[in-house]
């Protein structure tokens, strides 16, 4: 086929100025949203680099060199405790979803609007939800579990969701193929469909990754503001996000504080880089 020279497209938006109008939006769109990442980055970087000392990143905590250590070690693992929770249950409740529920199940839609709901729930209303319910009703205090707990329950809908449509994505013939040669249902779902579902799947842990990483109001009623390593779950501790806010609201700190963002971002790019490679290389070997 022969290609479509510009002077061509030009001549083709004359003739439609609506088409024009659109392009002309859309440019717009992703100019304005580029600007400001790379406006936001910048800013981040210009005022935070100079402030990198190695004090930032003491193993204690103290008034003087205010350690973002603590919160870098908490934060991982808060994530991975959130992760551990809440993965499994949303992708083996979107594989009844898609793979065992029955047409016609009323079921189904409840729990879909429910994720949906859920989805749409401030976060701060998690966080009064998990103190209610960890910290006082179950009596453990400020503890990383309860945070950890409290993130799972608000990344649940998304990880459900984005698995729900990774699998509703790869095609029945995979299915009929493999029921056609003799396999089972369950043979079926985790040795054919699911990794094919696998960077679907994988796409919305990173999503699920970088709001557990940046949430703070989460985070601030169940697990506290410790500026700790905790020697174990049941203890207080604060993340890397709810340390820049808690130096940031003190006022003191915020030099501080830029330089805890900057780390914060570099943790992000690399979490989100890193999660982006392992699906490429898992699309690869199918």
């Amino acid at each position: 086929m022969n290609k479509i020279t510009w002077k061509e497209k030009l001549l083709g938006y004359k003739k439609d100025p609506f088409s024009a109008f659109l392009l002309l939006l859309v440019v717009l769109s992703a100019v304005i949203t580029v600007g400001v990442l790379i406006s936001l980055i910048a800013y981040i970087i210009f005022r935070g680099v100079p402030n990198i000392t190695p004090e930032l990143f003491a193993w204690k905590y103290t008034t003087d060199n205010v350690s973002m250590m603590p919160a870098i070690i908490n934060t991982i693992t808060i994530t991975l405790l959130s992760l551990v929770f809440a993965v499994p249950i949303g992708i083996f409740s979107a594989i009844y979803l898609v793979e065992y529920a029955k047409k016609g199940n009323r079921f189904i839609p409840v729990v879909r609007l429910t994720t949906e709901t859920l989805a749409g729930i401030p976060s701060i209303v998690f966080g009064l939800f998990g103190y209610l319910l960890f910290n006082i009703y179950f009596g453990w205090g400020y503890t990383l579990l309860g945070g950890a707990f409290t993130l799972a329950i608000m990344i649940l809908p998304l990880i459900m969701r984005t698995t729900e449509e990774a699998l509703l994505s790869v095609s029945d013939a995979y299915r009929e193929g493999s029921f056609g040669l003799g396999a089972g249902k369950l043979r079926t779902v985790f040795r054919i469909v699911l990794p094919s579902a696998v960077p679907g799947i994988l796409s919305g842990v990173i999503l699920a990754i970088g709001r557990i990483v940046g949430e703070t109001a989460a985070l601030l009623y169940p697990a506290g503001t410790a500026t700790v390593v905790p020697h174990t779950v049941m203890e207080s501790g604060r993340t890397l996000a709810v340390h820049m806010y808690a130096l940031l609201n003190e006022g003191f700190y915020i030099n501080q504080a830029y330089a805890t963002a900057v780390v914060l971002l570099v943790l992000v790019i690399g979490i989100n880089a890193l999660s982006a490679f392992i699906a490429k290389r898992v699309g690869v070997k199918e």
